[in-house]
């Protein structure tokens, strides 16, 4: 990858939704440095991503789970190159730091963490991990003992805080969203029963008429040896067809 001609170099307009930040930023300061591209990125909700390129924002890469890039190629075109799943990550559940780890090695201790908690920090219902969490508490039969207590607020903007600061007793998001912020423990994922992986995939609009530095990009991150940097951020690499 090192010594890319400058011919060739070029800048790749990236939006991703929060959860790879972490190691995205890793990952894309190791790109820049072996090669000569640039990549400007922007994080957002995904879906405000979906909502910026249905309104005609352009982007040569996006980064979004899987269903999302379902949903925005029925408005946007997209390459048939480029096309595939990237990432896994579930999950955690946090509290704040110093705080006892709470039991959620069964979905009945889960269960019981909901009823017991005065205030649940959750991500938004119109995202992926955020629907998961609403049809969860309405399986485990308690939706009216629970969601009054529920604080809905995106681990992007500053949900996981919430916990920090003793305002919610405990939260549940993607863990690469919260295990860097300060003042939380992630106390561990949900157990297999109820846990709901989101798959990270990739998509390049059709409109990039010059691909060829945002496919670069992505041979690059997802490369197994670059597997630890994404398990350093919450992730595990699969790679595959989407």
């Amino acid at each position: 990858m090192a010594g890319v001609p400058a011919a060739f170099a070029g800048e790749i307009r990236l939006f991703s939704g929060g959860a790879p930040q972490r190691a995205l930023r890793t990952l894309t300061a190791e790109f820049e440095q072996a090669t000569e591209h640039r990549v400007t990125s922007t994080f957002a909700l995904v879906t405000a991503i979906q909502q910026k390129m249905e309104a005609g924002e352009k982007a040569d890469l996006l980064l979004l789970p899987v269903p999302l890039i379902a949903a925005v190629e029925k408005a946007v075109a997209m390459r048939p190159e480029g096309r595939g799943v990237l990432v896994r990550v579930g999950i955690g559940v946090i509290v704040r730091e110093g705080a006892p780890r709470p039991d959620i090695s069964t979905p009945e201790a889960v269960r019981k963490l909901l009823i017991d908690a005065r205030a649940i920090a959750v991500p938004r219902p119109d995202t992926p991990s955020g629907a998961h969490l609403d049809r969860m508490i309405g399986q485990f039969g308690i939706a009216d003992a629970v969601r009054p207590k529920l604080v809905i607020k995106a681990a992007i903007d500053g949900g996981g805080e919430l916990v920090a600061r003793g305002e919610a007793d405990v939260g549940m998001y993607l863990v690469s969203e919260v295990q860097s912020i300060k003042g939380i423990t992630v106390a561990g994922l949900l157990p297999a029963p109820v846990q709901n992986y989101v798959l990270y995939g990739s998509a390049i609009p059709a409109d990039n008429t010059t691909p060829a530095a945002a496919l670069a990009f992505l041979k690059f991150i997802s490369d197994p040896a670059k597997a630890t940097q994404w398990t350093a951020a919450g992730f595990e690499l699969v790679g595959g067809k989407n």
